[in-house]
């Protein structure tokens, strides 16, 4: 379903809106009024606003018919994630993914797009406007970088370690109360933790090869659904935080993304104890 030339036509696009919408904007040369969701964390701009809108429009041209949902048009809306599991072609659209930063000056945000089939996560693209290029993924083609240049560099994890020498992204806001406290005692055990707030570079960091855990838990399919098929397709293995299989329609349940299964266990029973065991 999605083709070479697809490839190339959306990361053509997320170049240009990129170009044209959100850098403008970041270095103060248009104007971007700031508005708050939930709090003064959790922040939207005229940027994401813009770049939705055109990234939406573009795609509608380039797949007729196909289900768009995105942050900002739909985020308040639990029944626009519900329909991606039987639409034919469906999209998910974070204009920036990591707001706050963008909005703060911090040059850490990338706009995310995860092309689906019939609720399958089947395309992925994490473009990264500062340096202009783009991370892609075609379900059982793999994972690279697409550069500046056009030239590709292909994907791949870390290699599987020992939680002990393992650095992982754990941003422990959004854990459950009743898992957060043996999460915060455990992170010592591992050789280091951080968190970029922005999904989009953390998965663009662990599918290079640079850290080798992610641990998430608020799991809006916008935040996530192109990260885990980049994940995946650069050989990583993920999971709910219980071992079951993450799909896009699931918003809770915790993700832990790693090497490969073995990896994967033993972090995840060093991070939560006895919890899941």
């Amino acid at each position: 379903m999605f083709k070479s030339t697809h490839v190339d036509e959306i990361c053509g696009l997320l170049s240009r809106i990129g170009q044209k919408e959100l850098l403008p904007r970041f270095r103060a040369q248009v104007p971007n009024t700031v508005y708050e969701k939930t709090s003064s964390f959790d922040v939207f701009s005229e940027a994401d606003q813009a770049a939705e809108e055109q990234i939406s429009a573009e795609l509608a041209q380039m797949f007729p018919g196909a289900l768009l949902v995105g942050e900002e048009t739909s985020g308040n809306d639990p029944a626009a994630i519900s329909r991606i599991a039987e639409a034919q072609v469906s999209f998910l659209i974070d204009p920036i993914d990591g707001t706050k930063n963008f909005t703060s000056g911090l040059p850490l945000f990338g706009t995310m797009v995860a092309g689906m089939i019939k609720g399958q996560i089947a395309f992925a693209a994490i473009h990264d406007p500062i340096c202009d290029e783009t991370a892609l993924a075609v379900r059982g083609q793999g994972a690279w970088t697409r550069r500046q240049d056009r030239s590709d560099m292909r994907l791949r994890v870390a290699p599987p370690c020992a939680p002990e020498k393992m650095t992982i992204v754990a941003g422990t806001n959004f854990l459950p109360p009743d898992l957060r406290p043996a999460v915060q005692e455990n992170l010592p055990k591992f050789a280091m933790n951080f968190w970029l707030r922005c999904a989009a570079h953390e998965y663009r960091m662990a599918t290079a090869g640079h850290c080798d855990l992610l641990v998430y838990n608020r799991l809006m399919p916008w935040d996530h659904a192109a990260g885990w098929l980049l994940h995946r397709e650069a050989g990583g293995h993920s999971a709910h935080f219980d071992g079951t299989e993450y799909l896009p329609t699931h918003t809770s349940g915790g993700l832990i993304c790693a090497p490969d299964p073995e990896s994967w266990l033993a972090a995840r029973n060093v991070l939560c104890g006895d919890r899941f065991a």
